[in-house]
């Protein structure tokens, strides 16, 4: 049996494999590259994995962030967590089997707190955050650790929107695309890319699209949100600049997290960043807790190294 086959299997009886690991959504996602897996036992049975996406630039191939791939790195089964000689002995496993890469680059999940045997083999690591809101089935918690301008904001764009599903997905990426537009940058995937992930989503049933439409049938602002058995990712979300005063974007985050409580049952919700300091802000005033996690990198390939540095 292959190492994918045998992750498949994993992934049907390990707990909290988060989203962004099992092995449907990386299929989705490997346009441009393809992902493949290695395995650590214990007493001949699979107890911890890592993932990763890689993809081919002249004779190098190289591991790196596949799109709408939040995180990756080591998933080590709950029992196993927390005893560092375990694992330290897994993590060495699994990167003992790691194939010939001209480069390493993952974002490892939140939940792995232990990088030490990456360090011991010379990779490097940067600390990023995202902002997670947990305790979500208690929403009225919740609800109260809102600040006072984001509650100000959900009360005033209320009567003047009403939040819907059933819109086109490419009415989802346009508005997407007007958000990048503002900012001056590209979009960084195609319709056609986001088309083929949303229907691996439908398909497991893992994720749902929010669109916040007035009187006169504008769309103002939109989002998408996915979730594993645990968590809600708030993966994407974007506003029409005309009409940005009008709070949607602050309504329809409130919407998606009331969603993630109410409909999902699900305890915990992922803003899934970010570092910018006007969006780091606006995540702490829904209350979001700062979460650390980890950027670990390696070039294995000096020539490579020079490449990426002058890739434009």
């Amino acid at each position: 049996m292959s190492a994918k086959a045998r992750y498949s299997d994993f992934c049907r009886t390990a707990p909290d494999v988060p989203l962004f690991a099992h092995p449907w959504y990386l299929d989705a996602c490997a346009e441009g590259g393809d992902w493949d897996v290695v395995l650590a036992e214990k007493k001949g049975r699979v107890v911890a994995a890592m993932p990763f996406f890689y993809k081919q630039r002249g004779p190098f191939r190289y591991a790196t962030m596949p799109l709408f791939v939040k995180w990756l790195g080591p998933y080590l089964l709950p029992e196993l967590r927390g005893q560092l000689p375990q694992e330290h002995e897994l993590l060495k496993q699994l990167l003992a089997q790691l194939p010939l890469l001209a480069a390493f680059k993952q974002n490892f999940h939140p939940a792995l707190t232990n990088w030490l045997p990456f360090y011991w083999q010379q990779y490097q690591q940067s600390t990023l955050y995202t902002y997670q809101l947990h305790g979500l089935r208690e929403l009225a918690r919740v609800e109260a650790g809102l600040s006072t301008g984001i509650r100000r904001d959900i009360r005033l764009a209320r009567p003047r929107l009403r939040v819907v599903h059933d819109r086109p997905l490419a009415e989802l990426y346009r508005v997407n695309a007007l958000s990048f537009a503002r900012q001056g940058l590209p979009v960084p995937f195609s319709l056609a890319q986001l088309a083929r992930l949303d229907a691996a989503v439908q398909a497991a049933g893992a994720g749902q699209r929010f669109f916040a439409v007035d009187e006169q049938d504008r769309v103002h602002s939109v989002a998408y949100l996915v979730w594993d058995a645990s968590t809600a990712y708030f993966l994407l979300a974007g506003d029409d600049p005309a009409l940005r005063a009008s709070g949607a974007g602050v309504l329809l985050a409130w919407e998606t997290i009331r969603y993630a409580s109410e409909v999902r049952g699900l305890d915990c919700f992922d803003f899934l960043g970010s570092m910018l300091p006007g969006v780091e802000r606006m995540r702490v005033r829904f209350g979001a807790v700062q979460t650390p996690y980890f950027f670990v990198w390696k070039n294995h390939s000096r020539l490579f190294g020079l490449l990426e540095k002058l890739k434009p």
